[in-house]
């Protein structure tokens, strides 16, 4: 059985395994929490995110790889990019569920137990907060039913809209996965 957790704060001090990053294809940081996680977790994520892309090039939309934490609480980074809102009809919804279901692949290759997300592509992407919310908990979910090492997934909202819509849509902070 697995549990997934609503809380609201800082991804970057939850002492997670892992924690998820809303990164861009460069993996080179930028603004919201792609931004946090890099200034919070100190040159070491960006140095093996330069490395990587030296040897792998740009990381494509819904496709997940991973750093260690840094300075940060989570021993690994997994960074994932979501996609870019382009009005819905351009493959927005399955790049999301890609996103979600290859960072938590990554996670039990890396015999990761407890993982933490932020609220992919909801920001400066666009992505529609109730329709990424949906689509967040759905991709959990399902993956977690077919069986995984996972225990616990927690979704960290850094503000009260995001809060509130996730809490409506788990019916509570918390939900057991059987």
């Amino acid at each position: 059985m697995a549990t997934i957790r609503l809380i609201r704060g800082d991804i970057t001090r939850l002492p997670a395994e892992a924690i998820v990053n809303a990164a861009n294809s460069s993996l080179r940081g930028g603004g919201g929490v792609d931004g946090a996680i890099h200034g919070a977790g100190g040159p070491q994520i960006l140095r093996e995110c330069i490395k990587w892309t030296e040897k792998h090039g740009l990381l494509p939309p819904g496709e997940a790889m991973y750093t260690t934490g840094g300075k940060l609480p989570a021993k690994y980074v997994i960074h994932t990019v979501g996609p870019v809102w382009r009005g819905g009809d351009n493959g927005e919804d399955q790049i999301l569920a890609n996103a979600y279901k290859n960072s938590l692949r990554l996670a039990e290759e890396l015999g990761v137990q407890q993982i933490a997300f932020p609220n992919i592509s909801t920001g400066i992407y666009g992505f529609p907060k109730e329709r990424a919310a949906d689509i967040a908990i759905r991709s959990v979910a399902e993956y977690l039913r077919r069986g995984s090492r996972i225990n616990e997934v927690f979704f960290v909202c850094f503000d009260k809209e995001n809060e509130r819509i996730y809490h409506e849509k788990l019916g509570s902070d918390t939900l057991e996965i059987k």
